[in-house]
């Protein structure tokens, strides 16, 4: 790493600080990649092909987006709803442009809190880099109750829903351990086919067993509340963005990168607007989140039975994302990242440990833990997703490209990028407040369970 300036002060070795830290901002903003390989070491990172990229995102982010959004039309109505899908599609796919590009730009960040860094100092990488961490581990609890689900309806109700989560967290577990996303990929490349083939099944379930009169709407109005928890549903459907730094590190090329988000964001904005005008169009307002709930208990069994696999693979592949941070945050152009060492594997092993066991922990012990996942979304999703793609285009264009002239130069650009941030903002406001607001009728409604029952 960069060595920083050290003066004598009464016998006493002074580090400057402010060239201390402006020699490690320098180190992630740099040219050095975060995985420098020199072709000997005994882990290598960078085997990453687009197409694993690209497959490793639709299996993260297409396995919970289609439980839930069906139910979005039966509030909004199928107009507004399939809009919105098809425009947060879109959208989603400028802001992963303007993410793959600050990376380009920017070879050494590995996380959000790298790029943090790089924009506002020590205090936006802990903020972003603890937002990641805490995210991808909420996300994997999310994973292990669907994964709960799954076997409980496999099983009839007839096993404790505890004991799955935790054998579930066994195999997630199992699944976070490879130190690199390379050997995660053909898991990658199963798991969204299964997702994919579950999503048709589905349809195929609900268009042989329609629900007798139901009743479709084409446009509803709705008090702001109810429309933006239907809102909630496709606007966090694409949450994936968070884990793009990370993924776009392992990459052979890097510079293929947009070539994954058109993969990923192509096939899911298709998939989600055909399976939930499917599904919602032969069951009706009456459709259920998650939306598998809805089908006849045979159908519901053979779809959650398909999709198993992708929610344990997304649940450890989360894991694996939080574990990476960590470990790489401790070890960073050190050994113990490219060797075979006691102590890397130690420290990593125990990362991921700990990862499964929070997450499951928190599907356990926590009544509102599904309430809870919706706020660390608002929180954390909204930003990394949509508001902070804005602020990284602003700071490149103005540290890149001639500063202020540089902006003034680029009108369109600059207005998007804002708008992005504003769009972040809100959604990150409105979802929080519409969290917290069923939180507060949970309890008052008398809905909330007890921790650690079956």
């Amino acid at each position: 790493m960069a060595s920083h300036p050290t003066y004598e002060a009464h016998g006493q070795p002074y580090v400057d600080e402010k060239a201390s830290m402006t020699a490690e901002k320098q180190d992630l903003g740099g040219s050095r990649d975060v995985f420098a390989e020199d072709g000997v070491h005994q882990i290598q990172y960078k085997t990453l092909s687009w197409q694993a990229v690209s497959l490793l995102m639709i299996a993260e982010i297409v396995s919970n987006g289609i439980l839930s959004l069906p139910s979005a039309l039966a509030v909004v109505g199928i107009v507004p709803a399939v809009i919105l899908i098809v425009f947060l599609g879109i959208f989603g796919l400028y802001t992963a442009k303007l993410l793959v590009d600050f990376k380009l730009n920017h070879p050494n960040v590995h996380t959000m809190g790298d790029a943090g860094y790089i924009m506002s100092g020590p205090v936006a990488r802990e903020v972003l880099a603890f937002g990641t961490v805490a995210f991808a581990v909420f996300a994997s609890g999310s994973e292990l109750l669907s994964s709960q689900q799954a076997l409980s309806t496999l099983s009839n109700q007839g096993v404790c829903s505890m004991y799955l989560v935790i054998i579930a967290g066994a195999v997630g577990f199992l699944i976070s351990l490879p130190r690199t996303l390379d050997r995660l990929a053909w898991m990658g490349f199963l798991s969204a086919i299964v997702i994919a083939v579950a999503g048709f099944v589905a349809m195929i379930g609900a268009g042989a067993n329609p629900v007798p009169g139901r009743s479709l709407t084409v446009a509803a109005s709705s008090n702001f509340f109810d429309a933006f928890l239907a809102v909630t549903n496709p606007v966090f459907a694409y949450a994936g963005h968070f884990m793009f730094f990370i993924l776009i590190s392992e990459m052979r090329r890097p510079e293929d990168a947009m070539k994954a988000a058109w993969c990923l964001q192509g096939f899911a904005t298709v998939f989600y607007t055909v399976f939930s005008v499917v599904v919602y169009v032969y069951i009706g307002n009456t459709v259920q989140s998650p939306a598998l709930f809805s089908l006849p208990p045979a159908w519901a069994k053979a779809t959650f039975a398909i999709a198993l696999a992708n929610f344990l693979f997304t649940s450890g592949l989360y894991v694996h994302t939080a574990a990476k941070l960590v470990f790489v945050r401790i070890f960073r152009h050190s050994e113990h990242i490219h060797s075979h060492t006691l102590l890397g594997w130690t420290v990593w092993t125990l990362l991921c440990f700990t990862g499964v066991a929070v997450a499951a922990i928190l599907a356990i012990a926590v009544p509102i833990f599904s309430y809870l996942i919706g706020i660390a979304a608002a929180l954390f999703a909204a930003w990394y997703t949509y508001g902070l793609a804005g602020f990284f285009w602003l700071h490149d264009v103005y540290h890149l490209k001639g500063g202020v002239d540089g902006l003034k130069g680029r009108p369109i650009g600059t207005i998007l990028a804002v708008l992005t941030i504003i769009a972040g903002a809100f959604i990150c406001a409105a979802g929080t407040y519409v969290s917290i607001k069923l939180i507060v009728e949970a309890y008052a409604s008398g809905q909330v369970g007890k921790p650690f029952i079956c």
